[in-house]
């Protein structure tokens, strides 16, 4: 009898811990996050710069992956002509996207709010590749 308990107990943990790998939502952006994705004249001349941003915050990944991130949004925007919305959006994301806020728009927004800083898994990865793989093949 205790062999079966012991049997049983183990089964449960085994599934219940295979369940618990965190799943990826698939990808979504809101443009430059309560922030204009342009100027009046050209109202989305920055707009790409802050889709690719976003899907870097959507994976997620290390501190230093979101700060490499950060500087790219910078650079990208810088490259439009606007040095100073560049410098102003790069101090931004800085404040506003840490993982430890619940935004839609936070680093590693596509995993659940408790996922902190951390090296994806080859899982997560495995997920990462899956819904980009999707997104491409639906262009």
């Amino acid at each position: 009898m205790r062999l079966l308990v012991v049997i049983g107990l183990a089964g449960f943990f085994a599934s219940s811990n295979a369940n618990s790998v965190q799943q990826l939502v698939p990808f979504t952006t809101d443009g430059c996050s309560l922030f204009p994705n342009g100027t009046p004249e050209k109202p989305s001349l920055w707009l790409h710069c802050c889709k690719a941003h976003d899907l870097d915050y959507w994976q997620g990944g290390t501190r230093a992956q979101r700060l490499l991130s950060d500087l790219r949004l910078e650079q990208c925007v810088s490259d439009t002509g606007q040095t100073n919305i560049a410098i102003l959006m790069f101090n931004g994301v800085r404040v506003g996207g840490s993982p430890a806020l619940p935004t839609p728009f936070r680093w590693g927004y596509g995993w659940p709010f408790s996922r902190k800083y951390s090296e994806l898994t080859a899982i997560e990865l495995l997920q990462v590749k899956k819904i980009l793989s999707s997104m491409n093949s639906t262009q």
